[in-house]
């Protein structure tokens, strides 16, 4: 009958034991209805055992023998031989069967028992009845449990893809016409609506992650081609619309264009096009990703038109019809099918989908019929409107609907019916899943079945066309970050697959053709002369096209990639009440830009393209001067000019052979702009830019950099300039590079000395030492920068930057130039009582031994200073035990003589420091006496100490400090702990 069994033996393994697995199998109707396998493997799959039987039975069908359904055979035995039968059946399997026959026996004989109301008795060998539904046996609660554990990975360990081989599996269902595809989806869509994560998302107004998106899309468009089954009967249909809309009514269905969070409403069309288009954003229906499935079920496949289209190639429209206007046929006879276009192209998918690969190519070819003719309809119509639209330099013609980046993806649906139809593999494999092909496609030409004259076309040259057409389409940018995002994804797809394309004569003339039409297209083409200021960047699709077109028709490839070039929406603000974006009349916050959230991959990409041209114009010094005024033309961002520039520098200097000079103007040029474009806003980049544009000019030669020298002001701060720029220029390694003679060496430094001066000028706080070191060689220049700083010294410098340059004078052997400079400084300079580590104690220490080793009259000129500067006790002791140390003038000044005697604290100068100290001291004990905790007790006492050996050197010191002694004990009678510690140690 209808079941077939068998045992199957699993060979051992090095690990595992030989194994017999018992397999049985129901079929009906070629189609095998349920399994079971002692294996006990659960999958959506069948276990391999089971395989293995149906192989057998498919492959040596003589060698199992064919026996009739088990009922057929019962009714051949007389009573004895039943009587037997089931005696040895049930002694057979005693412990299983036992129960259940005595169960039955009891229900016979009984004789209103439920069993005796039926005539007859089931047999599973028999097979269903022809009204019986039969389908492939699908283990459902298996599909559950899988999809459930691979959202529940949330895209980790591969599930992503575990879940898009399950999508395929259910179009290879459909392409096999086997009803279980729908169920699958069903059971599928099931568990993706319980995902929790769904109302988590929903809750915090985030969006679903990248990948989760990706499957909801490919969840909505396989739905689109179940309902569009142009065989499925219309109960089916008519079920599945109900569980599309009970899912689409969940609130935490996702919506088609991504966004939660900010439910703005699609400007994407129905399905079907809608003449009037909605104005209130608001009032636009919430659209699910359900949504066009939904809609799908409206649409029928009952159009005879339709019908005669699908079903031959030799359907033309007759001869004498040919001259007037018609709706159904092109002038040469060619049907037409004027549906909206992502609808049209979602039937070809269908019918790709469920098997039928002929029909899917017939409405291929008339969609593509359809959409020449629009385009010449197009072209027509522009150049009526070419002068106006040209004078206004903007159109508010567009597309609201891209086809690119579409949910329905119909340029891509196209592209592969057509690239099927020319692959040169045996099997057609028709997953969309973008699967890790080590090795591209490999196409033909074949001819393109048509009713007319032979037009010489292939369904390649129509795929290449199509994709062209639709890439090129100018579409407005659509709303919020997954449809902007698709957009460019979309795009990717689209041109990975046309670069499987070998480009022979016959692709490079249709190439060809369409590039000119679409240079020519007006506001239709994205790369027309005028396009809508909220237009979708052709960056990407023109590098594609560029590459392509370059080794035959280089002209036509650079004026397509140089009108690509621009980018709208950064030019220009909104013309007021804007037509195609009506809800942006009703945004709160008035922005210059539109959001567009993929701005900076967009900038990139036509960096890319700039970068493509720059490479290939090398040497060519009219292209390159073309594509440098579009780059500053049209790029706005001062880091991606700068990479052009590093890109065109790296290529005009290759490390085996002499550099491009050509290319490496361009290099510099660019550079220069960036220069320009940042130098008075912050940039974190600037100091790498500010090198790397001297290496540039380097390479380009000493007239560069001469140039950048006296132009300093335009392109660098005085402080770039001075530490970057001219040092850079005048280092050693800059002259071997450039190996120059002495009057350019000469000419350089006279740029950098002259640089020097003029920043020293405008900036003498940052730019003053680097002045000063650039200027050594130079007398007149060197006293110059030095007049500069005493200048200034007295307004704008710290004292800081004084002290700096003071001990640069000191080491260049201008000891009475730095002590000028040291007095400078410590005017600016103040040290309070409690500042005994400060940063320019060690300043103060210099110039003090500066001054003492010069001589008694510049200590005694500094004293005052210091006395007025710096109020810190320990600080002025320190100064005051250097200077009794040593006598003054040890500097050996020529022409002065000195005494070589020690110097008194009786007399001027030092007497006034130490009057100083003592005062200091005597305030700084007061100060740190106010607010004094115990723990600080004993470092007082030992401060009171340094203080004592200060009072000493004066001649009535010790009378000071005992008067200053008992002061304390008066004033402080209160803290009697730390009073007893002062007694204790001073008496």
């Amino acid at each position: 009958g209808f079941h077939l069994s068998g045992t199957v033996t699993e060979p051992a393994t090095a690990t595992e034991p030989e194994m017999t697995y018992k397999v049985a199998i129901s079929f009906d109707r070629c189609k095998i209805t349920s399994v079971t396998c002692g294996c006990g493997n659960k999958d959506i799959f069948y276990c391999a055992h089971v395989v293995a039987l149906s192989l057998y039975r498919i492959r040596k069908p003589d060698q199992v023998k064919l026996r009739l359904p088990i009922s057929e055979t019962l009714f051949q035995m007389n009573r004895d031989q039943l009587q037997k039968f089931v005696q040895y059946l049930i002694t057979a399997h005693h412990t299983e069967v036992l129960p259940t026959a005595q169960k039955l026996a009891d229900e016979i004989l009984s004789s209103n028992s439920e069993i005796n109301q039926v005539h007859g008795a089931p047999d599973p060998t028999a097979g269903a009845s022809i009204d019986d539904e039969n389908c492939w046996h699908l283990d459902e609660e298996q599909v559950r449990e899988q999809v459930k554990l691979f959202l529940s990975q949330g895209g980790y360990y591969g599930s992503g893809k575990q879940l898009n081989s399950m999508f395929a599996k259910v179009r290879e269902m459909l392409r096999m016409r086997d009803s279980n595809g729908a169920r699958m989806l069903t059971l599928i869509t099931e568990q993706f609506m319980a995902d929790p994560r769904l109302s988590l998302w929903r809750q915090q107004g985030t969006g679903i992650t990248e990948k989760c998106r990706q499957l909801w899309d490919e969840l909505g468009a396989l739905w689109v081609c179940v309902v569009l089954n142009p065989h499925c009967k219309l109960e089916e249909k008519s079920c599945w619309l109900r569980q599309l809309r009970k899912w689409g009514e969940m609130d935490v269905c996702p919506l088609e264009d991504g966004n939660y969070g900010n439910e703005l409403p699609n400007i994407t069309n129905a399905l079907t096009q809608s003449s009037s288009h909605s104005q209130d954003s608001l009032a636009r229906p919430r659209r699910t990703v359900f949504t066009r499935a939904i809609e799908g079920c409206d649409l029928h496949w009952q159009d005879s038109h339709l019908q005669r289209i699908i079903s031959s190639d030799f359907y033309v429209s007759p001869s004498y019809q040919r001259e007037g206007e018609s709706l159904l046929f092109n002038s040469q006879g060619q049907p037409l099918w004027l549906e909206h276009v992502p609808t049209a192209c979602a039937r070809v998918d269908a019918l790709r989908s469920h098997g039928y690969p002929r029909e899917a190519l017939r409405l291929t070819v008339a969609i593509i019929n359809t959409l020449r003719l629009q385009q010449q309809r197009q072209l027509e119509i522009y150049k009526h409107q070419k002068k106006e639209l040209l004078q206004r330099g903007a159109t508010t013609i567009t597309n609201l609907e891209g086809w690119v980046g579409h949910p329905l993806n119909p340029i891509g649906c196209l592209f592969l019916t057509l690239t099927e139809a020319c692959r040169l593999e045996e099997e057609n494999c028709l997953e969309i899943s973008d699967a890790g092909d080590s090795k591209p496609p490999v196409y033909q030409h074949v001819p393109v079945a048509t009713g007319s004259q032979d037009s010489g076309e292939s369904y390649l040259s129509l795929a290449l066309e199509v994709a062209l057409m639709g890439m090129g389409q100018q579409r407005v940018m659509p709303e919020g970050l997954y449809a902007q995002d698709k957009v460019c994804r979309n795009e990717e797809q689209i041109i990975a697959r046309l670069q499987d394309l070998e480009l022979d004569p016959v692709l490079v003339q249709t190439l060809r053709k369409q590039c000119i039409l679409l240079l020519e297209g007006g506001p239709f083409s994205g790369l027309g002369e005028v396009i809508h200021r909220e237009s979708v960047p052709m960056h990407t699709f023109a590098k594609y096209l560029f590459s392509a077109l370059l080794p035959h028709d280089a002209d036509l490839a650079y004026k397509l990639a140089l009108r690509a070039m621009r980018l709208p929406v950064l030019e220009t603000t909104a013309p007021s009440g804007d037509v195609t974006h009506p809800h942006h009349q009703f945004s709160v916050v008035p922005s210059r830009y539109p959001r567009w959230f993929t701005l900076g991959h967009l900038e990139s990409q036509q960096c890319e393209l700039a970068s493509t041209m720059l490479t290939a114009a090398k040497g060519d010094m009219l292209r390159l001067r073309t594509v440098l005024e579009a780059i500053q033309k049209n790029i706005h961002s001062s880091s991606l000019i700068f990479k052009l520039a590093q890109d065109a520098f790296k290529i005009a200097t290759p490390t085996d052979s002499n550099s491009d000079t050509t290319l490496l103007n361009v290099a510099l040029e660019l550079g220069l702009q960036v220069m320009r474009m940042t130098l008075s806003t912050l940039n974190w980049r600037r100091r790498e830019m500010v090198r790397w544009l001297v290496t540039c000019a380097t390479e380009v030669g000493v007239r560069a950099l001469v140039s950048i020298l006296q132009s300093w002001y335009s392109l660098f701060t005085p402080t770039e300039a001075t530490s970057i720029v001219a040092a850079t220029v005048m280092s050693h390694n800059t002259i071997l590079r450039l190996s120059l003679d002495y009057p350019q060496r000469e000419e350089l430094a006279s740029c950098a000395r002259t640089l020097a001066l003029q920043c020293a000028m405008k900036d003498p706080q940052n730019c003053a030492l680097s002045a000063l070191t650039l200027c050594e060689k130079d007398h007149i220049a060197f006293e110059t920068a030095y007049q500069i700083v005493i200048d200034a010294a007295s307004t704008g410098m710290t004292y800081t930057q004084l002290f700096t340059i003071a001990r640069y004078m000191e080491h260049r052997g201008y000891p009475l130039r730095a002590f000028k400079l040291a007095s400078l400084a410590m005017t600016h300079l103040n040290l309070a009582y409690n500042q005994d580590t400060h940063p320019a104690i060690n300043d103060v220490l210099w110039a003090c031994a500066l001054s003492h080793s010069l001589g008694k009259n510049e200590l005694a000129a500094i004293i005052p200073l210091v006395v007025k500067s710096v109020h810190c006790a320990t600080v002025l002791s320190d100064i005051l035990r250097r200077c009794t140390m040593t006598a003054p003038g040890l500097a050996g000044i020529p022409g002065r003589r000195n005494s070589g005697k020690l110097m008194s604290t009786d007399k001027a100068p030092l007497r006034q420091l130490l009057d100083a100290t003592i005062s200091a001291y005597i305030n700084t004990t007061h100060s740190r006496l106010t607010h004094i905790s115990p723990r600080h007790y004993g470092e007082f006492i030992e401060f009171l100490s340094k203080a004592r050996e200060t009072f000493l050197l004066a001649q009535d010191g010790h009378i000071q400090f005992a008067q200053f002694i008992d002061n304390l004990k008066q004033i402080y009678k209160g803290k009697k702990k730390l009073m007893l510690l002062v007694r204790e140690r001073f008496g």
